[in-house]
């Protein structure tokens, strides 16, 4: 069996975002590419990642006290270098799925940065890693359609 590596399920060339950008400018990048995350890169490197999860827990409070003057004042000068995840787990683009898979869940995050000789080249996600397993299983019955047994 051949083994089904991160490069052949990852999103190559990722929507990336600089340490320097603003947080609603990251927000507005999301959600116009329907992402949930954004490799965070200063000079071709991976220094971060920024979750859609991270944008909301940035966001001030019902609760506040300020104006909304004051709060778009201060939204708009918070950085995505200020909020994200600094020194994301990385994974190669020739590493086997199934261990991108494993990293995953044992470190409780739906994507990864995939490298290639330091440079950032994809990303990888929970739903890349499900695609593949629904491949994998359409393949088998196929393979159980065209090879029956007895």
């Amino acid at each position: 069996m051949i083994a089904v590596l991160v490069k052949d399920f990852m999103t190559p060339n990722p929507e990336v975002v600089t340490p320097d950008i603003t947080v609603p400018e990251a927000a507005q990048i999301m959600k116009k590419g329907g992402f949930r995350r954004l490799p965070v890169v200063k000079e071709g490197r991976v220094v971060g990642i920024v979750t859609d999860r991270d944008l909301k827990e940035a966001m001030p409070s019902d609760a506040t006290s300020l104006s909304i003057w004051e709060l778009n004042y201060l939204i708009s000068k918070l950085t995505v270098g200020e909020i994200m995840t600094r020194d994301p787990i990385t994974v190669s683009d020739t590493l086997p799925l199934q261990a991108a898979a494993k990293l995953m869940l044992e470190h409780k995050v739906g994507g990864l940065p995939v490298v290639h000789e330091g440079r950032l080249v994809g990303i990888v996600t929970i739903t890349d890693v499900l695609k593949a397993f629904l491949q994998r299983e359409a393949e088998l019955l196929v393979g159980a359609e065209t090879n029956p047994q007895g």
